[in-house]
């Protein structure tokens, strides 16, 4: 992947089941947060983006492979590439690894909302600017 966001991450006995095994939905915490980390590596803080200019993302879909699973103390790599960047949309390549074993895909598109009307809003200039470099 180019311009590859690596964000690490340490499974803890809250994200397992019963078997030591990672539940199926701490996938998407996982994820979300090497987002959320990308954005901030950027200069660009969600509670800022919300207090200042009423803006959030949410996500609008969402396609995710599970191959492998995680389990309780892994080491783990989630690394995300920015795929596309519309006017109100990001669309997301996610990978998480353990080592070099690829364990879940997924393909997130990201919407920019502007939350006073709860509809879509362009994405402000410096975001998009910043996110396609």
């Amino acid at each position: 992947m180019n311009n590859t966001f690596q964000f690490p991450v340490r499974v803890y006995y809250e994200d397992t089941d019963a078997g030591g095994v990672v539940y199926h939905a701490r996938y998407l915490h996982f994820f979300e947060r090497a987002r959320t980390e990308f954005l901030r590596t950027l200069n660009f803080s969600q509670n800022q983006l919300l207090h200042e200019q009423n803006i959030a993302f949410v996500v609008k879909s969402m396609n995710i492979d599970y191959r492998f699973p995680a389990c309780l103390d892994d080491a783990l790599i989630v690394e995300s590439e920015v795929v596309e960047v519309k006017g109100a949309t990001i669309l997301f390549s996610q990978i998480l690894k353990r080592d070099e074993l690829v364990l879940t895909t997924a393909t997130v598109k990201v919407a920019c909302v502007d939350l006073g009307k709860m509809k879509p809003a362009a994405l402000p200039a410096e975001v998009k600017a910043a996110i396609s470099k």
